[in-house]
């Protein structure tokens, strides 16, 4: 790592935000609650033109939900007239959650896009300040049949290719859509992922998607957690073929992809939808470097006994080399990794319900914030 490079780790709660900071990654320094019994879904940390802006989404039971930013590790907040997404006149709808905050490549400064629920996905081009609903899903005439998941109508990944024009969403439940003009338009693309739950267990759409995430270096190649279900594709979602052989399980909600090297992804397996706890309440994150086909069990570190989910945002990956691992349990107990999930250290434990975690390089020495609400 550069001397002059630290770096930052965000943590959202049931009951509020906590940042941490480190130049080692194995030390950190902890700011928080932030905006302390509020609920904060989503995070994203954008690093680019130079400076480190946190954008979080804020669900407050007085408030309704929002996003702020901050672009000093959380020393002030500043939270945008309207609350930055707010769906338009005439839609009749309002916002509940703000599920995903993405921000876009680096060519493409200041384009940060968002999930929202009821199921939408928003478009910001000032760095988060303003966000502009996507009509082109929102008016998708199978939105009317998009059901929502266990935790709400959730539009709650998105990727966007390097050279922009290529977009897929997932969402619970609905299924993974594609837009091949930069989200003017979108058809589901799920061929080969099971929805074993509905009368037809191979539909066009419906099917209950937890997260996907992208190959950082092989064009087209996207990976899935599903409900019930790991899948690849190597075409562009055109075709999804299983690659849960040599897992526990295929239940389980996180998917993360290495930030550069071709074919590595990371899961944490739970035993099953009716038991959402780790398989034989033994915590462990499963990595593969050859694009599922097999499989390696990490659990240094972690406890051996532990019946706490992870929940599919509750788990990030920094783009250091090795990259850093990081995932928070609906226990409070927050777990970094330096060697690419070879081992783990606890940084935080007795938190609330973790719902969402980040991490990123950052330039400059670690400065940590004092505590804000």
């Amino acid at each position: 790592m550069n001397a002059s490079e630290s770096f930052v780790l965000a943590i959202g709660t049931k009951k509020g935000l906590w940042l941490a900071t480190s130049q080692d990654r194995k030390q950190w320094s902890f700011s928080g609650p932030h905006f302390l019994m509020s609920e904060i879904p989503s995070i994203g940390i954008d690093t680019r033109d130079g400076r480190t802006r946190i954008m979080v989404g804020v669900r407050s039971e007085h408030w309704g939900p929002y996003v702020a930013h901050s672009d000093d590790l959380g020393a002030s907040w500043t939270e945008p007239e309207q609350g930055a997404i707010k769906f338009p006149e005439g839609t009749g709808a309002a916002v509940e959650r703000i599920w995903q905050i993405y921000p876009d490549a680096e060519s493409r400064p200041g384009v940060v896009w968002a999930g929202a629920e009821p199921i939408s996905v928003w478009k910001s081009t000032d760095g988060g300040e303003h966000f502009e609903l996507n009509r082109g899903l929102w008016d998708h005439p199978h939105r009317s049949e998009w059901g929502a998941g266990y935790g709400g109508a959730a539009a709650h990944s998105i990727v966007v290719n390097p050279a922009g024009d290529n977009v897929h969403v997932a969402m619970s439940t609905g299924g993974v859509y594609r837009s091949l003009d930069g989200g003017t338009s979108w058809e589901p693309r799920n061929k080969g992922i099971s929805a074993y739950f509905m009368p037809d267990p191979n539909p066009e759409f419906g099917q209950c998607v937890h997260k996907i995430a992208a190959d950082a270096a092989v064009e087209g190649r996207l990976y899935a957690q599903n409900h019930h279900g790991v899948y690849r594709t190597d075409d562009n979602a055109e075709n999804w073929e299983s690659i849960a052989e040599g897992l526990p399980a295929d239940f389980g909600f996180v998917m993360l992809t290495h930030p550069r090297r071709a074919g590595t992804a990371w899961v944490v397996p739970l035993k099953a939808d009716g038991e959402r706890i780790p398989p034989d309440g033994k915590l462990a994150v499963h990595r593969t470097d050859d694009a599922g086909a097999t499989w390696k069990r990490l659990d240094s570190g972690l406890p051996q006994s532990e019946f706490n989910a992870v929940l599919r945002d509750a788990a990030g990956v920094d783009s250091a080399e090795p990259a850093g691992v990081y995932f928070g349990t609906r226990g409070g107990a927050v777990y970094a990794s330096a060697d690419e999930g070879e081992t783990f250290t606890e940084v935080s434990s007795h938190l609330p319900d973790v719902l969402c975690v980040r991490a990123a390089v950052v330039a400059g020495a670690p400065v940590t914030a004092a505590a804000s609400a």
